[in-house]
């Protein structure tokens, strides 16, 4: 019943949090924000693992050399990066608001979208736009109904994503209050896995 309403319904834009049965140590306490969800298999973002390697770094890594009044006007916590997933770490992603488009920009959802060109990471150099971003390296990945299975072995909670959890909430917030959004507390959930 419950692999009928996944395929029944589009999972793109929703966020995964790892539950206590899921098993596999990278995806622990961990939020995924779904990118992409199909029949040949599913893309996803973990939002919630900030890194010590900051944009600054990133931008002289890739010999852009961000201006310094842009980069100046951004706070610490903007300036962090995110562990995005154990595939790829040198692969970059800017997750953003939806108020401008680039050359390689991905909808998710009306809220959200995904670039991958450099035009971006220039606005970011500058300090213009776009408002709420998040720079996140890596990403995760599940082949073809994998992820259905792991729904169904309870290891992820399904929840709506919005900007304001994703851009402002703190990072070590976002899987409690991601949670609490479905009424649901941490530490009552060990007696919910496997009871679906």
């Amino acid at each position: 019943m419950q692999l009928d309403f996944i395929k029944a319904n589009d999972l793109n834009g929703k966020l995964l949090l790892a539950t206590p049965s899921l098993q596999e140590q990278a995806f622990k306490d961990s939020v995924i924000l779904l990118c992409h969800h199909d029949d040949e298999g599913s893309m996803g973002l973990i939002i919630n693992r900030p890194q010590e390697l900051t944009i600054r770094d990133v931008l002289e890594e890739i010999q852009l050399p961000p201006r310094q009044e842009g980069l100046d006007s951004l706070s610490e916590k903007r300036l962090t990066t995110y562990e995005g997933g154990p595939i790829d770490s040198f692969r970059g992603f800017v997750l953003h608001d939806a108020w401008h488009m680039y050359e390689s920009t991905m909808q998710i959802t009306s809220e959200l979208h995904l670039t991958t060109s450099r035009d971006v990471l220039e606005c970011i150099s500058r300090g213009a736009d776009p408002e709420h971003f998040m720079l996140i390296l890596g990403y995760a990945a599940w082949s073809s109904g994998q992820l259905e299975q792991e729904l169904m072995d309870n290891d992820w909670l399904i929840v709506d994503s919005n900007e304001q959890l994703v851009f402002q909430a703190e990072p070590e917030h976002r899987w409690v209050l991601g949670a609490q959004s479905m009424g649901i507390h941490k530490s009552h959930l060990s007696s919910l896995v496997g009871h679906a």
